[in-house]
This record gives structure tokens, C-alpha cells and sequence, in this order.
């Protein structure tokens, strides 16, 4: 097992690692849409912010040595699933067939106040 870390994700924001292997697989942890550069959240419309959880999964999977394209699972959470329809397009940008397989959920809150959270357990290359 190690833990994953880059400069190009946000820190993690409470006692828990930006990523972790194992056994070939990378787990990421949620990702909020946190700028890495600036520290805070990108924008309040919720498709930006799924992008920036995307791109945040992405440079943590680029820090292991593998790819956003090699994503077996993901888990989205959102504070209004009435936009899901919206996030789908922006999720579908980002992830190419075959997609992972996904969970979503809406929640009461995220942390900061975010509309999206994006967890993901990856292969390694």
C-alpha cells in the first residue's frame, strides 16, 4: 500500500489522504471542486464543478501512473440531483466508453458549501 499525493489536487482537507493503492487498484478520495492553485471552489454552477472534481480525479490518477480512462468506479455526490440530467453531459466530456460504473446520491451538504463531490477507484497502469 502507499498513499498518493500531488500538488495538482487539492490537499486533503481533514485527517485522510488525497489517494491510497492497493492490490492495483487506486482509490481516490472525494474530490471537491477545489482550484489546487487558489485553494477554493471554482464557481457555484454545479456542471463547473463537477468538471474541476474531474480534472482533480485526473491529476491524482496522472500522480499514480495511470489515466483517467482506466477509472473502473465512480461515486458523484450532488445537492441537486434535479440537474443530474445536466452533469451527465459534462460527466460523458470527461469519460469515454466504456464508462465506469457510478454511483450517485444527492446529499443534505457538502463540505465548503460544494454542489458535487467525485470519489474513484482506478486501475493502475
Amino acid at each position: 500500500m502507499s498513499i498518493v499525493v500531488t500538488e495538482n489536487a487539492p490537499s486533503a482537507v481533514g485527517p485522510y489522504s488525497q489517494a491510497r493503492t492497493h492490490g492495483g487498484l487506486l482509490f481516490v478520495s472525494g474530490q471537491l471542486p477545489i482550484d489546487p492553485a487558489t485553494g477554493a471552489i471554482v464557481s457555484q454552477d454545479p456542471l463547473d464543478q463537477l468538471a474541476q472534481c474531474i480534472s482533480n480525479v485526473e491529476a491524482i490518477a496522472i500522480a499514480a501512473g495511470t489515466s483517467l480512462s482506466a477509472t473502473l468506479k465512480t461515486t458523484v455526490l450532488v445537492t441537486d440531483i434535479s440537474r443530474f440530467g445536466e452533469l451527465n453531459r459534462v460527466y460523458a466530456e470527461r469519460f469515454s466508453a466504456p464508462f465506469p460504473a457510478r454511483a450517485a446520491y444527492e446529499v443534505a451538504a457538502l463540505p465548503m458549501s460544494a454542489q458535487v463531490e467525485v470519489e474513484a477507484i482506478i486501475a493502475l497502469d
